[in-house]
């Protein structure tokens, strides 16, 4: 068991001055591995103290001596890979190949291309008036990070704030607070000076809604559902701060009939699944061209029916359980509304596995004959539930991709470049996948409309974090 009772503010684990508690669950059991104290508004208020405080050194720190610390943070997190993979196993689920090949490794990836994104930037620039232009610190930034992707959101948010020279208080997931916890372990033994970086634990409506309101907290960074994310806008509205969000999707994958239907219907099954399916930008909508519709729906319930389903702490492909008990009870009502509504189940459907009636695993699902005004192919299922929709012409399948109140992510599948360009132009989307590639480390990453608004990673995500000064060249 282990329990987690402090958090880390202004350079040390101290008690915190909440007492209430929360069980820590592994979801492949339901068992108990832990237990968190959550904070409160004194625990926030503490932490965005020595954050500000903090700020009048590190702010203007130079360049250097900022980058210096987050090469040093790199070694650390490069050396401490597998036990990230470890805890968030442990923590949410994720089957442990996934955890070190993706999760865990997320971390670094994130922080090398920062890393060469602030080595780019220049802070000050002559501007072709001949005016200068420089980048600044904003302040304190507050850090709200989700529990499906923890260490990819910790790094895409805390490594930009803090090499831009902002201070931060970062409050992860309640419910992944170990993968969390060492991540503050690795801040510190880089030597960041103390109140740099902070962390406070607890739940969104007291210590997320204490950081979003807090007027010392210059900037809100959020990811997470929309719905919270719409709060965390409402709470930082009455102080003026910047608030940049990630939030949910519904991202088409659109198949034409010249595509490598044979590599690529697997493929989109596959991504739709991976992490259980608790991926915001999963390509949860199989838009395929009509006349090869049906073939496509064979070769889908062929993959789909070969998704294995595991215990994460074994080696492979297999998926493992949704993250909690609230999170299996949703992805069941959505997929008992899939079948209220007429769409026709092919693979998978309501209930557990068999032989994993212990944690919250769930049946991959594949629904087919859908049509996108059914809530499933409207509302985020965030489980192995794809919807296959047919579409006859370009311009319906680019209606029906954008026919949704979301844009993270789009995926497109043709052996036609200039189709697959044309398309790409057309898509409300902030990231384009084309034939099986996605974009890499250091490319930004967030979507349009309900999708949420800013960018994360790379040159574009250290932009984020930075405030602008302009003024004229000196004159004596």
């Amino acid at each position: 068991m282990t329990d987690i009772n402090r958090f880390y503010i202004d350079g040390a684990w101290v008690v915190p001055d909440s007492t209430q508690t929360m069980p820590i669950l592994n979801p492949a059991t339901n068992g108990q591995i832990g237990t968190l104290t959550l904070g409160n508004a004194a625990d926030v208020d503490r932490a965005v103290a020595a954050a500000k405080a903090a700020f009048e050194t590190w702010g203007f720190a130079p360049k250097p001596a900022r980058r210096a610390c987050l090469a040093r943070l790199l070694e650390i997190s490069a050396a401490r890979e597998e036990e990230m993979a470890q805890a968030i196993t442990a923590e949410m689920g994720a089957p442990i190949t996934l955890s070190r090949d993706q999760q865990a490794a997320s971390g670094t990836g994130h922080l090398r291309a920062f890393l060469d994104a602030f080595d780019a930037m220049a802070e000050e620039q002559t501007l072709p008036n001949g005016d200068i232009l420089s980048h600044e610190p904003l302040g304190v930034c507050g850090l709200i990070t989700p529990w499906n992707w923890p260490v990819n959101q910790i790094a895409l948010k805390v490594v930009p704030a803090l090499a831009a020279g902002n201070t931060c208080v970062l409050k992860p997931s309640e419910n992944t607070p170990l993968s969390a916890r060492l991540y503050a372990e690795m801040i510190h033994d880089a030597g960041f000076p103390k109140g740099v970086f902070n962390l406070v634990f607890g739940d969104g409506p007291s210590v997320g809604s204490a950081l979003s309101r807090h007027k010392d907290v210059a900037m809100m960074s959020f990811t997470g559902s929309t719905r919270a994310g719409i709060s965390v806008t409402r709470d930082a509205a009455e102080t003026v701060k910047r608030v940049a969000l990630e939030l949910g999707g519904k991202s088409p994958n659109i198949i034409f009939a010249d595509a490598d239907l044979d590599a690529r219907v697997p493929e989109g099954v596959f991504e739709c699944f991976a992490n259980s399916g608790q991926s915001c930008n999963a390509p949860t909508r199989m838009l395929v061209e009509r006349g090869v519709y049906a073939r496509a729906v064979d070769l889908a319930a062929e993959a789909a029916q070969a998704q294995a389903v595991g215990d994460p702490a074994v080696e492979g492909d297999h998926i493992g359980p949704l993250f909690d008990q609230i999170q299996y009870e949703r992805v069941q009502a959505m997929i008992r509304k899939g079948i209220d509504e007429g769409a026709r189940l092919v693979v998978g459907g309501l209930g557990k596995p068999e032989g994993f009636e212990q944690g919250w695993f769930v049946k991959p699902t594949l629904f087919a004959d859908v049509t996108n005004d059914m809530t499933i192919a409207q509302q985020e299922i965030f489980g192995p539930v794809l919807v296959m929709i047919p579409f006859d012409t370009e311009d319906e399948a680019i209606a029906i991709a954008n026919d949704t109140p979301y844009g993270l992510d789009a995926y497109v599948a043709t052996s036609d470049e200039a189709r697959a360009l044309r398309v790409v132009r057309r898509l409300r989307a902030g990231g384009i996948h084309i034939n099986g590639r996605a974009t890499d480390y250091g490319s930004p990453f967030g979507g349009f409309k309900k999708s949420g608004n800013g960018r994360e990673g790379g040159g574009h995500g250290l932009a984020e974090f930075y405030e602008i000064k302009v003024r004229p060249p000196f004159q004596p």
